[in-house]
């Protein structure tokens, strides 16, 4: 079966995340977005936890379906929600703490179970050594290592992957509180991870210059805040729907079971360049490396972004793909998109209503600006066709992002579009 799954979200008990999203508003957009199989989030705070436990039941082994999901409402005042089935699968992320080799550590690792009682177990194990009601994804002082130690006892069929691998601040390969290697941060028990998450600012061709990870699969998720925000990261799977089959796909890293992922162009993560974002400073690795690291109008030193971060430690000048391994779609995500057609800002009733337009003609988000045919949409949308092929084509202006400020990426370059202020009539014009 083919399906897309989102394996790294948020619940509202997480810090700076919407009230909505909560199971039915990830259901409802899951729907909208086409995407099959979402991460929980935070399963390790109790009252998700127990959210979680009350409002869920098993369906396929390993995953679990919304109790009364028939009558969740769509976001989407009027727009019919997708046929195909949504389940949720227990997952959280736990922030690690701690000093080791004379260096203060700081690593987000994503945690995945096949059921409830292996979180339980994990839950009861966790609550022992910190504070996990803070927090939806708590801040321990525990090694990586141990972590994944913990979890292996607790959970024998569950997993862990590293998150976002390169970012700056919190990641197994961060430039400011990582490793310079897996085998550094894990240790002995380095053999039990077979994944790393891209994170929004690198993509797999990215981390396909390093040849010390030809050996993980290169998963990509959204992270999201807010459910709106959904799949602009996502796994696609074609293989047995279930939490097994699905670890299977990972863990074996070969296209005919995990065809790829959907990514954002790197450029468009909030931490691809290096910069400074008080002084407005951005700079690519060159440049960072020429100035000392210090920002040239404070003197400061700037945020050692993840392309430098990269190049640090690469050692191919082009990525290495084994001939089967998944591939990878960079899209823009489609209510940037409509809002950079319209003018507008991705989140106004303008870009709303054209995003409204647009389910409803083409089903999901992902099947558009995947797989739906360019001439299908141009018979609908002339303008949003020629902006489709761009991106599938990878024709895209890029302004890199840096020091938490995201980047832009566009299909147009300025002056290009239509100069007179536009309308949902100029995008669907039937």
């Amino acid at each position: 079966m083919f399906y897309i799954a989102d394996l790294h979200i948020h619940s509202p008990y997480s810090r700076a995340t919407s009230s909505e999203s909560n199971l039915a508003g990830l259901l409802g957009w899951a729907r909208l977005k086409g995407i099959n199989v979402v991460g929980s989030g935070d399963f390790t705070h109790p009252a998700w936890f127990a959210s979680l436990k009350e409002r869920l039941e098993p369906a396929e082994p390993g995953l679990f379906r919304l109790r009364g999901e028939e009558v969740v409402p769509s976001p989407l005042a009027g727009i019919a929600d997708g046929a195909a089935p949504v389940r949720f699968l227990l997952s959280a992320e736990v922030s690690c703490i701690y000093k080791r080799h004379g260096r203060v550590r700081k690593v987000h690792n994503l945690l995945y179970v096949p059921d409830f009682a292996s979180a339980e177990r994990v839950n009861r194990r966790l609550a022992a050594i910190g504070n996990i009601v803070s927090d939806g994804r708590p801040i321990l002082g525990l090694d990586s290592r141990d972590l994944l130690e913990i979890l292996l006892e607790e959970a024998e069929e569950g997993f862990l992957v590293p998150a976002h691998v390169w970012t700056p601040w919190f990641s197994l390969f961060g430039s400011r509180s990582g490793f310079d290697s897996v085998e550094e941060c894990f240790g002995d028990l380095t053999s039990h991870i077979f994944a790393m998450e891209t994170g929004l600012s690198s993509d797999p061709a990215m981390n396909r210059l390093v040849s010390a990870l030809d050996r993980f699969a290169m998963i990509s998720n959204s992270d999201c805040h807010s459910p709106s925000k959904l799949g602009r990261e996502a796994n696609l799977f074609d293989t047995g729907f279930d939490f097994f089959s699905l670890k299977g796909a990972i863990r074996a890293n070969r296209r005919r079971n995990f065809p790829g992922t959907v990514e954002f162009f790197p450029e468009e993560g909030k931490y691809h360049f290096d910069g400074h974002l008080d002084c407005g400073v951005c700079l690519d690795p060159e440049e960072t490396r020429r100035l000392g690291e210090a920002c040239p109008v404070c003197g400061r030193p700037v945020t050692v972004g993840v392309h430098h971060r990269v190049m640090a430690l690469a050692d191919r000048l082009e990525p290495a793909y084994a001939g089967d391994s998944p591939g990878f779609f960079s899209l823009i995500p489609l209510a940037e998109l409509l809002g950079e057609l319209l003018g507008a800002g991705a989140a106004t009733a303008g870009v709303t209503a054209c995003y409204a337009r647009a389910i409803e003609l083409f089903g999901s988000e992902l099947e558009l600006l995947l797989r739906t045919p360019l001439a299908e949409i141009h018979r609908h949308a002339p303008l949003l066709a020629e902006a489709i092929g761009r991106v599938r084509e990878g024709r895209v202006l890029r302004r890199p992002g840096y020091d938490g400020q995201y980047g832009v990426i566009r299909a147009f370059a300025p002056g290009e579009l239509p100069g007179k202020k536009r309308k949902k009539g100029d995008i669907f014009p039937g």
